[in-house]
């Protein structure tokens, strides 16, 4: 499986003829590695409906028809405006899909997408070619972390650093500590002066005090698995 970095919390997964792409938040983006026209998923997964993270995802999903997984209030509003391909599973549900799984765990953070559906947040664990991936969507730190790897070895955790908004790089080294992926790699900081942080050090700090490799990606670059 090749993990691409887009930016911000955005990623590409792609195995075989297989394409997700979590949280399409490209234009506005100012360090987004694609435009919204460049990109052709054909899944497409929301973590929650914050603008940076619902991003994209009305265009690219009528452009490319790809299947859109959401917690069931996005799901209903991506329905509404005319999103056609759309699973609406809740905390804990899990949707299959022709090559592998995803299903939403709990992330303790707020969200309201810029149509004003409020929504609950969630995390996403995804299988796809043979490898499972945890994005923690914009969470705070908290210890049921820990039960997502009590389930699947994390192989890959995308893991929010940037404090502000989310938890910061130093409550993130815990909640790696939790999970025991054996890749990490770093995401939501950078993006914004709010969210500035030390990436290295996150990286130093985690492999100091686990068995984690982790790979800080610029926006633009892969990491096979």
């Amino acid at each position: 499986m090749e993990v691409r970095f887009l930016g911000h919390a955005c990623f590409e997964l792609r195995a075989g003829d297989v394409r997700v792409l979590i949280d399409p938040f490209l234009t506005g983006n100012p360090k987004a590695a694609a435009s919204a026209e460049e990109v052709e998923p054909t899944h497409i997964f929301l973590t929650h409906g914050h603008a940076d993270h619902w991003g994209d995802v009305e265009q690219i999903a009528k452009r490319t028809g790809a299947q859109c997984v959401a917690i069931v209030e996005l799901a209903q509003e991506l329905q509404a405006k005319g999103v056609a391909n759309v699973a609406d599973p809740n905390l804990g549900g899990t949707v299959h899909f022709d090559g592998g799984w995803v299903r939403l765990v709990p992330a303790w953070h707020t969200s309201t997408t810029p149509g004003g559906t409020v929504n609950t947040p969630a995390g996403l664990v995804v299988n796809l070619g043979g490898k499972t991936v945890y994005h923690t969507g914009d969470t705070a730190l908290f210890s049921d972390m820990q039960l997502v790897a009590k389930r699947d070895q994390i192989d890959l955790m995308l893991v929010c650093i940037g404090g502000h908004y989310t938890m910061d790089r130093h409550d993130a080294v815990v909640a790696c500590e939790l999970v025991g992926a054996r890749h990490v790699v770093p995401c939501h900081y950078g993006t914004f002066p709010p969210i500035e942080t030390d990436a290295q050090a996150f990286k130093r700090e985690v492999e100091g005090r686990t068995s984690s490799q982790v790979t800080v990606l610029e926006p633009g670059q892969t990491l096979t698995l």
